[in-house]
């Protein structure tokens, strides 16, 4: 182009007109300023023609994102609004690229005018879910010339006819990507005009049947084939069997449920072969050695087992393998012989994560020399690393968390100056690590290494070479000092140093390096000092973690506009009122969703203003000194699902407005002095309650009927108020207790979008202790109305709750027979019915109960044999105090030599009386028999003579025969 030569005025009008309807936050058309840059030809994005400056192209694209590019940058690097038809005046112009932006409404059908065109990509900014969108494809028949066509994302579920058209009037189309565009099958082609296409892309569509895309078969140059993320189902679509030409074939993320056929392994010209996220079954045939083009092979993610075939080894040309998820079940060894052939001196990535793989790590890991990736994860690999793992030069991502390998981490791991991401988390490591282990670690983002053994020593004045942004020393011992090496660390955003025994006060510097935090967790060390702001990091789920400490004073501050989704200041010394931190800004509104400031010295009243918090899932303020009244603006937070203010002092009844938070799934207020009678509303609109703990409080009344309307209760607890009248005769209604035990697949959790899950936690009061259940909370089922005044009979329909674990009703007065059925009750672990007023005998069910481990019965009337069983017989006498029983464990009865007989007992007592009458009876009978022998002898004369002559002849006889 001569340098006098200048882009025609109206080509720069159009472009400038353009730029009018954009919005470009990251200012990347700063040169498009006509006063600055009056030649258009020099602005960003624009290529004209060298001789007549027309413009010949306009690429204002963004790069795809990936895993290694910071995301709030790249968004706001977007350009967003719409697409001026202006563009069409560009008349020249033969390359047009806007993807990878956020363009919104209608696609302008005035670009079916760019007559010379051979390249339009318009595909959109990956998840804007069609911002924007196509009314129909009459338009592409301006566009004859046009051999690049790329409409990603842009929304073509109006063009029904998408595919009769582009096989009419772009005869010359060499590639077509059409991903996530919201297509719906078509009739099939009859005749196929697109001789030329080489590239097809239709993944992330709404194509089930395979017959929707059959049509692709007769693309006699197609060698790229995407149909990743639709709803095929059934087998590899037979349609592929002849398709021996294709280069690239990603079914990727359907429903696919065969095994890989026969013919698949026939393409010898296979480069790439995709299959992940199916399920897929059976093995790897040997004949995958056929496929001697293949360079990357991705298996993961299926149903597929067995060992891996020698022939893995002989596809020299391999530089990727991912066959993370398949059940292997081999010696990691093996697989590093099998792999360590032909193909080891190209293999870049192997992915092995989760194949049940088991042994030790061999040295032949050191063959893989250009490895960049190593990703054996959660397997049961054991023994130490070997030293020549650490001589990967190359290696950028090492990924061995969530097995059993032990021993020291050598210090050659400071050898490896290209690792950016380290994950060695969950495993048995131990010994030392110093600052040596990092000495050359300049790249170096991401290091995960909790959960084991280590002891970090490093100067206090150490700079790390690098500048990391995701750090989790989590169970390091790091202590007792505070990590001043941290202060160096400028990017900073996710910190665990939780558990590490740090038992230092925090220092001030701290508070301003965590404004850029993501994630942040000091939990479970001994720091001390006062918090004066939470961090306000730089995302929108913000993860603070600062319970468990022995931090003080008032409550920190939190800023408006803080995107903090979890914050936990539990188990430490704060103090105060809750007003200052609830309510500072009353005009602002808080995004978390997880508010944990239980077991503190807080005091004073809840304030009512939780107005601004809408966005709460979880609120746990229990284990404090909170007075007063629950506040009535509670009942404004629709999103709450857990509610604890367990062991407080608040009083009054519980407010009405709490009815509007439908989404509760937990509900503890025991331990406090609320009085009232349970609100029927509990279980007419409470209707997710799972768990229901209002223990140890003053409420009256009866239990009202309503709550057997909650199906998905699984613990309720009404323990120590002062209720009476009958339990509810509708019990059975407890659908979840009637069950049996759940799984860990429902377990009680709170997820945000993106953010950190929370288990949800209880102290269930059950066999006589107290426990803190948390991970498997899901698993308790709990019925516990215990000291109140409830009477009458036990419901039958209680029988029905065959997965209850624990039912306490002692300390009533409960009357009647212990119902006949309640051996139905399989999973009951614990049964307390003390001190009521049961009569008549015990059940013969009860012997069938055989997980029963905690049994009370004791103080009430019941009488007659104890039934025989290995449970009944092994509990304690205790259980079966203050009644009329006998039998093991208690004493025998009457009628047999072994059996227990009430009767025995009643024979013992009058056995004992018979024994104090005798002792009583004694001196009287020898009192009477010495009078009446004597006596006669003082008062008759008589009787002293006989009785002396008698005397003399006695022993005259005894002289004559002894």
């Amino acid at each position: 182009m001569s340098s006098n030569t200048a882009c025609p005025e109206n080509e720069k009008l159009a472009l400038l007109n353009f730029k009018k309807g954009l919005i470009d936050a990251a200012n990347r058309l700063a040169s498009w300023d006509p006063h600055h840059h009056p030649d258009c030809c020099r602005w960003t994005g624009v290529v004209c023609d060298k001789r007549t400056a027309h413009v010949l192209s306009l690429n204002l694209s963004l790069p795809p994102w990936d895993e290694h590019t910071d995301f709030k940058s790249y968004r706001m690097s977007k350009l967003e609004g719409k697409i001026n038809p202006c563009l069409s005046k560009l008349k020249h112009l033969r390359y047009l690229d806007l993807s990878n932006n956020a363009f919104e409404g209608l696609l302008p059908y005035q670009l079916g005018n760019l007559s010379n065109l051979e390249s339009l990509k318009l595909g959109a900014y990956p998840f804007s879910f069609g911002l924007l969108y196509v009314e129909n494809l009459q338009w592409l028949s301006g566009l004859s010339l046009l051999k690049h066509l790329d409409l990603s994302w842009v929304n073509l579920s109006r063009a029904s006819n998408w595919l009769q058209l582009i096989n009419s009037i772009l005869p010359s189309l060499d590639e077509l990507h059409l991903s996530a565009c919201q297509l719906l099958p078509g009739p099939s082609l009859l005749n196929v005009n697109l001789s030329s296409l080489a590239i097809l892309d239709l993944s992330f569509n709404h194509f089930t049947n395979h017959m929707d895309v059959g049509w692709v078969s007769n693309l006699k140059s197609l060698v790229f084939l995407d149909l990743v993320g639709n709803d095929f189902h059934g087998p590899i679509p037979d349609f592929l069997r002849n398709m021996t030409s294709l280069t690239h074939l990603d079914l990727s993320s359907n429903y696919l449920n065969s095994s890989i056929p026969d013919w698949l392994y026939s393409f010898s010209s296979l480069q790439v072969l995709r299959l992940p996220s199916n399920q897929l079954h059976g093995d790897i045939s040997s004949a995958i050695g056929n496929l001697t083009s293949l360079n990357e092979v991705d298996l993961s993610r299926n149903k597929l087992q067995g060992k891996l075939p020698r022939a893995m080894g002989k596809l020299y040309k391999l530089r990727s393998i991912n066959l993370s998820g398949m059940r292997l079940n081999q010696d990691i060894s093996r697989i590093l012989e099998i792999l360590s052939g032909c193909s080891s001196p190209r293999l870049e990535s192997l992915d092995l994560a989760s194949c049940q793989l088991s042994g030790q790590l061999s040295d032949q890991v050191g063959h893989f020399k250009n490895l960049t990736t190593l990703d054996l994860s959660n397997n049961s690999i054991s023994g130490p690393i070997p030293i020549p793992l650490w001589q990967l030069k190359n290696l950028k991502e090492l990924c061995l968390n969530d097995n059993s390998i032990s021993g020291p981490i050598s210090i050659s791991l400071g050898q490896l100056a290209n690792l950016e991401r380290v994950y060695i988390f969950n495993n048995l490591l131990e010994g030392v690590v110093s600052e040596k282990h990092f000495a050359n670690h300049t790249k170096l983002k991401y290091f995960y290494g909790s959960g084991n053994s280590l002891v970090l020593r490093a100067n206090p004045n150490w700079v790390p070479p690098f500048q990391i942004l995701d750090l989790d020393l989590g169970s390091w011992q790091i202590g007792p000092s505070f990590p001043l090496w941290l202060r160096s660390q400028k990017h900073l955003e996710y910190l665990d140093i939780s558990n590490s025994r740090i038992s230092d006060v925090i220092p001030r510097w701290f508070w301003g390096l965590s404004t850029q935090f993501r994630d942040v967790n000091l939990s479970r060390n001994q720091i001390s000092g006062q918090i004066p702001y939470l961090p306000k990091g730089p995302n929108i789920f913000t993860f603070v973690d600062l319970s468990f400490n022995n931090f003080s004073g008032p409550l920190p501050q939190i800023s408006m506009g803080s995107n903090q989704y979890m914050i936990d200041l539990s188990n430490n010394y704060f103090s105060g009122s809750l007003f200052h931190f609830l309510c500072y800004q009353l005009n602002g509104t808080i995004t978390t969703s997880f508010l944990g400031i239980a077991n503190n010295l807080l005091s004073g009243e809840i304030p009512d203003c939780w107005i601004k918090w809408q966005s709460l899932q979880v609120l746990r303020l229990d284990g404090n000194r909170f007075t007063g009244k629950i506040p009535s603006s509670m009942g404004t937070l629709s999103e709450l699902q857990s509610l604890n203010l367990h062991n407080n002092k608040l009083h009054g009844e519980i407010p009405l407005t709490l009815k509007n938070c439908t989404n509760l799934v937990a509900i503890n207020l025991g331990k406090n002095e609320l009085d009232g009678n349970i609100p029927r509303w509990l279980g007419q609109d409470l209707t997710n309650l799972i768990i229901l703990i209002l223990r140890s409080n003053k409420f009256g009344g009866n239990i009202p009927d309503h709550l057997c309307a909650l199906s998905s209760l699984q613990i309720l607890d009404l323990a120590e108020n002062n209720l009476f009248g009958s339990m509810p005769r509708c019990m059975s209604n407890f659908s979840a207790m009637v069950r049996g035990n759940g799984s860990r697949d429902n377990i009680i959790e709170y997820r945000g979008l993106n953010g950190p899950s929370t288990l949800e936690s209880a102290s269930i009061a059950t066999k006589d202790q107290l426990l803190v259940y948390d991970k498997t909370l899901n698993l308790v089922r709990l019925v516990d109305f215990s000291c109140n005044n409830l009477s009458g009979e036990i419901p039958k329909e209680v029988t029905s709750l065959q997965g209850l674990q624990t039912l306490n009703l002692s300390r009533n007065h409960f009357t009647g027979k212990i119902p006949e059925s309640i051996g139905s009750m399989k999973s009951l672990e614990s049964l307390d019915l003390s001190q009521n007023q049961l009569s008549s005998s015990i059940p013969e069910s009860m012997s069938s109960m055989t997980f029963l481990s905690h049994l009370n019965l004791s103080f009430n009337n019941l009488t007659g044999i104890i039934p025989t069983s290995s449970q009944l017989q092994g509990f304690n006498e205790s259980c079966y105090a203050g009644n009329h029983l006998c039998g093991s464990p208690l004493k025998g009865c009457r009628g047999s030599g072994k059996e227990p007989d009430v009767r025995n007992e009643a024979k013992e007592i009058s056995k004992g009386q018979e024994i104090n009458w005798f002792y009583i009876s004694m001196p009287l009978g020898f009192f009477t028999g010495f009078w009446c022998v004597l006596g006669p002898l003082v008062i008759s004369k008589r009787w002293r003579i006989l009785l002396i002559y008698e005397t003399i002849i006695y022993k005259i006889a005894n002289l004559f025969f002894y």
